[in-house]
């Protein structure tokens, strides 16, 4: 990003040339980022427009019955979770396993008709990218080096801001070409036009990180209820999404994950308010937890009517992506994409061009 990181003054040889790398491998890695989060800001339209133009109003009875043929072959089919794709409207997205105990995905439309089913360890393209954004392909050591890395940005867009407003460090240079001052010019007026933007996109981000670690801490503890034993074969999805709807006002079916405990049959329903941060498709605030036995409620917690924690906790998401500002937001999120991945590349340039000078 800036110079001084780029290429950070060391007491010795060694010293500079392991934060000199340090420093190229961070703005890589931000470069990554911002490119990815370039690619996938429309992600999900762009998937759902891809698979089918096909659309059709919500069914929740024809969406089951469409689940009971997908585990209809036995063995070790089952649901894990459905899920809105956050692009059309009624569009769903389910993980099953098939009957000899692969992943697979399928796509549906909301009457549940099979759009595309595929093997979950060959999603599209998009999705890798994705993947790559949230953690380098690499699991939770991706997490941790996307975290770390994303400290050091916001450090970076600080220590960038005081220089550019002070006219101070790498931006009064003693000497410097008329070219290169024309480029460090330019680089200190579009970083100040995006630096405190990027830095908001970027701080919510690294809190994404370590939520469940802060969670607890800020008095928004992950939710629990005591153990409901299943009774029979259960109302069933249909029942249990309806139930959830209708106990938030306005609530609108997003997605839940299917009863893992054996001895627990309560399902964690994620509900959509009007008036949340989030999109109707795709996103929710709202948790309603419902018996799977009855698809009576046992708990709605409605986002709008938790405490100020959890109000907090649900925040960083819709601000990262830009949701919460909708289209418009989404769209200023995309640019801090194109800011961050424009100052890393003037900023190697710039190191560049110094470290051969110098040399």
């Amino acid at each position: 990003m800036t110079e001084s990181t780029i290429n950070p003054q060391g007491a010795g040889g060694i010293a500079r040339t392991v934060l000199r790398t340090l420093g190229i491998v961070s703005a890589l890695i931000w470069l990554l980022l911002a490119v990815t989060g370039i690619l996938i800001a429309y992600k999900f339209e762009l998937n759902d427009r891809l698979v089918s133009t096909v659309t059709a109003p919500k069914d929740l009875a024809a969406i089951e019955r469409r689940m009971d043929a997908l585990t209809s072959a036995g063995g070790q089919a089952k649901i894990n979770y459905i899920w809105g794709t956050a692009g059309l409207k009624d569009r769903y997205f389910i993980s099953y396993n098939a009957a000899d105990g692969t992943k697979r995905s399928a796509r549906i439309a909301g009457d549940g008709t099979v759009l595309l089913d595929t093997p979950a360890d060959d999603p599209p393209f998009l999705e890798t990218v994705r993947e790559i954004h949230l953690e380098l392909m690499s699991g939770k050591t991706g997490e941790w080096i996307l975290a770390i890395t994303g400290i050091a940005l916001l450090a970076n867009l600080v220590a960038f801001g005081v220089q550019a407003l002070r006219r101070t460090g790498q931006f009064a240079p003693s000497q410097a070409t008329p070219a290169d001052a024309r480029l460090l010019g330019w680089y200190r007026r579009i970083g100040l036009a995006g630096v405190v933007p990027t830095f908001v996109v970027v701080f919510v981000a690294v809190v994404i990180f370590f939520e469940h670690q802060i969670e607890g801490p800020i008095g928004a503890p992950a939710r629990s209820l005591p153990a409901v034993a299943p009774q029979g074969k259960g109302a069933g999805f249909a029942a249990v999404a309806r139930a959830a709807e209708t106990a938030i006002p306005n609530g609108r079916f997003v997605g839940t994950a299917f009863p893992k405990k054996p001895d627990d049959a309560t399902w964690w329903v994620s509900v959509n308010v009007p008036g949340e941060y989030f999109r109707d498709d795709g996103y929710a605030g709202s948790t309603v937890a419902v018996n799977g036995n009855d698809a009576s409620v046992r708990e709605a917690y409605e986002l709008s009517k938790q405490s100020a924690s959890y109000k907090a906790i649900a925040l960083p998401y819709p601000v990262h992506t830009g949701e919460i500002a909708g289209p418009i937001g989404r769209f200023l999120v995309m640019l801090t994409g194109f800011w961050l991945a424009t100052m890393v590349v003037i900023g190697l340039i710039l190191w560049n061009r110094r470290r051969k000078a110098t040399a």
